[in-house]
Parts: C-alpha cells; sequence; structure tokens
C-alpha cells in the first residue's frame, strides 16, 4: 500500500505541476465578468464536484460577503434526473434541465473525465446554441468536450486515471475559491 500511495501522490505533484494556469486564469475572469446563472453539470464524481463547487461558489462565498454567484448544479436533483432518465433517457437529464432556462449571459461549467458522455455533451451543445459560455473540465485525451468548450481545463491522464482526474477537478474549484478568500482578505 505505501508503496501504491507514494506512487499516486507523486503522479499527481507531476500533474499539479503541469496545471494549465492560463485556463483557471480565463475561468476567473469570466466569473468575475458574468451577470448571468452558472450551471454545473457532471455524472458521478464529477457530479459530486458540480455539488462541492455549488457548495464553495455559492455558499461559501455569499455567506463572507466576498461574491454572490447565481450558482446551480443540475445533477443535485434525483428526482428530476430519475424522472428524465426513466421517460426520455439519461442522455436528456442535463439538456432538459436547460431547455428553455440558459441564456447567452450565461455559464455552463460542464466536468466530464472522458469529455464524451452523451448527456454532457447534449448540454453542452444546446447552451452553446443558445450561446452561454462553456467551461469544460476534462481528463484522459478531452473528448469531445474539449472541443466544445470556450474555455478548458484539461488533465492530460491515460484513460481510465479517474482518481487523478478528479482530484485535479476538485483542487480547481479549491483554487478559485480559495484565491477568492485571499483576494478579500488583502
Amino acid at each position: 500500500m505505501k508503496k501504491f500511495a507514494k506512487k499516486y501522490i507523486k503522479h499527481l505533484i507531476s500533474v499539479l505541476q503541469s496545471s494549465d494556469l492560463e485556463a483557471i486564469e480565463k475561468i476567473v475572469t469570466l466569473l468575475d465578468k458574468t451577470k448571468g446563472t452558472i450551471y454545473i453539470i457532471g455524472n458521478g464524481g464529477s457530479a459530486a464536484t458540480a455539488s462541492h463547487m455549488i457548495n464553495d461558489l455559492g455558499v461559501g462565498l455569499k455567506r463572507r460577503n466576498i461574491k454572490s454567484f447565481d450558482v446551480e448544479s443540475l445533477s443535485d436533483n434525483t428526482p428530476v434526473c430519475t424522472a428524465l432518465a426513466n421517460d426520455i433517457g439519461y442522455k436528456n437529464i442535463f439538456y432538459m434541465q436547460l431547455k428553455d432556462r440558459i441564456k447567452k449571459e450565461d455559464i455552463l461549467i460542464a466536468i466530464s473525465c472522458s469529455g464524451n458522455s452523451k448527456n454532457i455533451t447534449k448540454a453542452v451543445k444546446y447552451a452553446k446554441k443558445e450561446g452561454a459560455t462553456i467551461i469544460g473540465l476534462t481528463g484522459f485525451d478531452g473528448g469531445k468536450l474539449k472541443k466544445l468548450s470556450d474555455i478548458n481545463f484539461h488533465v492530460a491522464t491515460k484513460k481510465g486515471a479517474y482518481g487523478i482526474v478528479e482530484d485535479m477537478h476538485s483542487i480547481i474549484n479549491y483554487i478559485i475559491y480559495s484565491y477568492y478568500i485571499d483576494l478579500e482578505s488583502k
């Protein structure tokens, strides 16, 4: 176990050191300018990251009187997601929640390790058609989401390295959140 943990930590440090800081800066610049709603979508562990982002960017910054983002995770409403999946298919769970809601001034943060989840790419294509800005958080080779994103934070890893990719997506949330906290304390 110790040998594996050491190898994993070494790999994570290597990936952290090669992070695309320019993409992070672009994300923060966009967030600073937004007047619309920020929607966040993801499946599985990425859904958990979406929920955590809501907590930090929505409640965490607001309760400290730092920022008051209008932010919503479309992964968080289990009855809505399961009803849509059951009635019209899993590929529609995010698209249908965005339909007739997302606007040009809004941001869609799409989190997908593979970048190829059909429910993610369908929602992203719809949001782009409506003029919203897409922030993609991707891994592996980036898949379709990497190409569809206006801003993409990509974690280049071998296919299947979910832990490292999801770690990095969580860390991006912490970096952005901590940046706003640090900025306010100065």
